[in-house]
């Protein structure tokens, strides 16, 4: 199973430097968990940036792998982790979800780099 980072979703769909090293995660759409926040993430940014329809057309993508919500669960791991880890609640959501669906997180996002099950490459800043 996979959890793609916000970070990761916006670099694929912008066809970034670190596009092809998400592409395979992304693409297997049935070992794809994606996390809710990821999609409010990725939507805000898209509007944000372009436009309404590219936002909803980003996140229709998204959605071809299985969409998980925040339940009580993931938001008392994701709590712990973050006092744990220092990590904001977005990030602490994300990888929290990885977690209790026993996936590796994919990410560009330093703040997850050195984490167990986690795939890390680092951002090309200068774009």
């Amino acid at each position: 199973m996979n959890v793609v980072d916000s970070s990761a979703w916006l670099e694929y769909f912008s066809a970034g430097p670190n596009a092809d090293f998400f592409a395979g995660a992304i693409t297997q759409t049935d070992e794809l968990v994606v996390p809710s926040v990821t999609l409010y993430e990725v939507f805000k940014k898209v509007l944000q940036e372009l436009d309404e329809d590219r936002a909803l057309q980003t996140v229709a993508a998204m959605q071809q792998g299985t969409v998980v919500d925040l339940d009580g669960r993931v938001a008392l791991l994701a709590a712990r982790l973050s006092v744990e880890k220092a990590l904001p609640m977005a990030d602490s959501v994300i990888l929290a979800t990885a977690g209790v669906h026993g996936a590796t997180l994919w990410t560009q996002d330093a703040d997850f780099q050195g984490l167990p099950n986690v795939e890390y490459r680092p951002k090309h800043h200068g774009r």
